[in-house]
């Protein structure tokens, strides 16, 4: 079995191809052959040692895949040899077959690719748990999504205008921005050239946004949280930006608001039910053609150090897979 391997910590370049002993399904356990994995920004930071989960090494990079179940051990009730599924595993899914659990994984509905499915679950599950079970976003609200253009700031231009928000797409290039107006943006806003608080307060009449997406954080957090209306929702995704900012509380304070933390990894530990109930929401926006999640690049998987590269160059507009 061919796998990519980290074997010690560093760039994308520094991993290898290996050939491995095949895994065997035991207890509980159930042995996927992978057709399609996605990759995202932590990878590369999860091969630097420079992430929130450290795996023993040697492993592989990867989080999600999407294949067919190809054997179950004893005790595995919810899928069978022959089933189409796909799966968050953290990491390791970049190789040609994976050992999962029943709760890693979801059934694939027919008519919903591998290669959108593999790349479905971490970027629009974060963003369905964000939007859905933390802000309670409404039909008619205005979310403003920074990053619009990476991967989850991509899914919440897409998820938002499906449940019934108005968006406005926030990025550093207008190149960026075109790409978000492809993907439903109502509005958008260059906030390398444009003041940030500005200008959302000038496109919502000076109410300000009711929920902020900030995947990004940095010197952006202020300025978005500044430009939330009252009661608004402040959503902390992550810190693309290598920055986690400091946010003075006495905004929160005048203006009502809500600085919502999410998760998304220890919400699927904590409330795997809730997880599985929103991944089938998601490959049924798929299914019915609500939802067509972007593909930036397709690489065979002896070029994944070279996929993660695409990645860590801040180049790649939508998801970035690899295929055994």
């Amino acid at each position: 079995m061919k796998a990519v391997v980290c074997e010690k910590l560093g760039p994308p370049s520094a991993l290898v191809i290996r050939d491995l002993e095949e895994p065997m399904a035991g207890p509980g356990e159930i042995v996927v052959a992978v057709k399609a994995a996605a990759l995202n920004f932590f990878d590369t930071l999860i091969i630097q040692g420079k992430y929130q989960f450290r795996p023993q090494m040697p492993f592989s990079p990867g989080a999600e895949m999407a294949g067919i179940v190809e054997s179950v051990g004893e005790g595995v009730e919810r899928f069978k040899a022959g089933d189409r599924v796909a799966g968050y595993l953290k990491w390791g899914a970049a190789r040609e077959k994976v050992l999962a659990t029943e709760d890693d994984l979801v059934p694939l509905p027919d008519g919903v690719g591998f290669e959108q499915a593999a790349g479905v679950t971490v970027t629009y599950g974060t963003t369905l748990h964000a939007l859905k079970d933390r802000a309670n976003l409404q039909p008619g609200e205005t979310v403003a999504v920074l990053g619009a253009a990476g991967g989850v700031g991509q899914a919440a231009v897409e998820i938002a205008g499906i449940m019934g928000a108005r968006v406005i797409a926030c990025a550093s290039s207008d190149e960026k921005l075109a790409f978000a107006r492809a993907n439903g943006a109502a509005e958008t806003i260059n906030y390398a050239t444009e003041d940030l608080k500005t200008r959302l307060k000038e496109l919502t009449n000076g109410e300000g946004v009711d929920v902020v997406y900030d995947p990004v954080g940095g010197d952006l957090a202020e300025a978005a949280l500044r430009a939330t209306g009252w009661r608004g929702r402040y959503l902390v995704i992550g810190f693309a930006s290598g920055e986690i900012p400091k946010i003075p509380l006495n905004l929160v304070l005048l203006k009502g608001c809500d600085i919502q933390g999410v998760f998304w990894g220890e919400a699927v530990v904590r409330e795997p039910e809730d997880h599985a109930e929103n991944m089938a929401q998601l490959l049924g926006y798929i299914r019915d053609g609500r939802l067509k999640p972007h593909i930036h690049r397709i690489y065979p998987l002896e070029q994944t150090a070279a996929a993660l590269e695409e990645i860590a160059g801040r180049k790649a507009l939508g998801k970035v897979i690899v295929q055994p």
